[in-house]
């Protein structure tokens, strides 16, 4: 039995008790005439006996019709049910939940503060951070139903059929051009092929190519050249030299012709994705063709696949990897707002906002779900966890009220008494 179904049991037995023991007493006395100190204990018994009646209907009203008697305010609150539960949810909404409560509190907890100590703790970083490696894990395997493949294979394939590749490609370019940012691209392309010749291996390569380009185009002199190889290496050191030189003759000029040259390309062939017909539908047929190539479904399928098992994998090692990178940023994270007030002011400030602008919705859903929660009950059912709940406590109401009422018939006796 529940143990607040065995208390309230308990508490009416003895309220019960003492209202009958009050009217066993209130009948002793009255049978004794009310000579010498009967008529004190009959005047503690009437009034201890009346107190306890008055007591009794005033608790069993709240719940139910005493005896049974449908009494005009009675069984109040079964039958205000549906007031009681509208009046808990306003009162709820509107002093536990109101906005301004809600910042007052969260100012006085301080969540950023916290949130810093317990991301600290390497307890707490090492179970958020199994926590994460499972949902993914599971997510994976959600991912893996072929339901769900189905589904987002349709939605991708959706988003990218209606996603302009070819404008979206010239708009890249026409960022990059702006303020001759393409011009740094240019830049680099040339350093890095610059440092490309000056390495031994270019150079090499470079010898090979000539030597190779005589033998072939030029087999007569080749012949007459004295240590060829040596003629070899020596003109692709001077190629490379020259090439490294031009490199630098263009960097050093702004309005260099290759720098033109270039700008002009990036601009016609910027212009060309976004307007040239021809051009855009061999860009559309590439997407196209790569969206519904099997290969390459395949392929990120087994990326998929090969992604979930070494997760899988690594989750039942005792050391995980995955497990041991992701407490160790909880940890840093947690390390870096503790000692950053302005990111946890920063927090602080974003919680408050959120509180402040979906306050109101939650509020009156959390209102609306225990408004709506008590009006699912049964009445019988309601009444029943009330009572459970207070009606314990309101036995002592019933045995306060017999003791009480007695204690008052007394001193009322000696009032009468001292008035006569």
């Amino acid at each position: 039995m529940d143990y607040r179904k065995r208390l309230l049991i308990r508490n009416k037995r003895i309220a019960t008790g003492l209202m009958i023991g009050a009217a066993v007493l209130f009948v002793v006395a009255r049978s004794q005439k009310g000579h010498g100190a009967w008529e004190w204990v009959a005047a503690f018994a009437e009034a201890a006996m009346v107190g306890a009646l008055a007591d009794w209907f005033a608790v069993v009203a709240l719940f139910r019709h005493p005896l049974g008697v449908p009494i005009p305010h009675t069984a109040i609150i079964k039958n205000k049910k549906d007031a009681i539960a509208g009046n808990l949810a306003e009162f709820i909404r509107d002093k536990f939940l109101a906005s301004g409560t809600l910042i007052a509190k969260l100012r006085e907890y301080n969540p950023a503060e916290h949130l810093a100590v317990y991301l600290m703790s390497r307890e707490n970083a090492a179970g958020l951070a199994k926590g994460l490696t499972r949902v993914c894990a599971d997510s994976l395997d959600f991912i893996d139903d072929e339901r769900v493949q189905q589904l987002l294979r349709a939605a991708l394939g959706n988003r990218i059929d209606n996603f302009d590749l070819s404008s979206s490609a010239g708009a890249i370019l026409d960022t990059l051009r702006k303020d001759n940012r393409h011009q740094i691209v240019l830049d680099d392309l040339l350093n890095r092929f610059a440092g490309w010749l000056a390495t031994a291996e270019a150079q090499t390569r470079l010898a090979n190519s000539i030597d190779d380009m005589c033998t072939k185009e030029y087999p007569l002199l080749s012949v007459f050249i004295p240590n060829r190889e040596q003629f070899s290496k020596g003109a692709g050191e001077k190629i490379a030299s020259r090439i490294n030189a031009f490199i630098q003759e263009v960097n050093a000029d702004p309005a260099h012709e290759v720098r033109g040259k270039f700008d002009t390309a990036v601009t016609n062939f910027s212009d060309r994705l976004k307007f040239d017909p021809e051009l855009r539908g061999k860009i559309e047929a590439i997407k196209r063709e790569a969206v519904h190539n099997q290969s390459i479904a395949d392929y990120a399928k087994n990326i998929g696949n090969d992604l979930k098992s070494w997760l899988n994998a690594d989750l039942c090692q005792p050391q995980s990897k995955v497990q041991e990178k992701i407490a160790a940023a909880v940890a840093g994270l947690g390390t870096a707002l503790s000692h950053n007030r302005g990111l946890k002011d920063s927090l602080n400030e974003h919680l408050e906002t959120l509180v402040l602008h979906y306050g109101d919705t939650l509020r009156t859903a959390i209102s609306g779900h225990i408004s709506g929660t008590v009006h699912a009950w049964e009445s019988e059912d309601y009444t029943n966890e009330i009572e459970l709940s207070i009606g314990s406590d309101l036995q002592f109401i019933r045995m306060n009220g017999t003791l009480v009422g007695g204690a008052i018939g007394l001193l009322l006796h000696a009032v009468a008494l001292l008035l006569a």
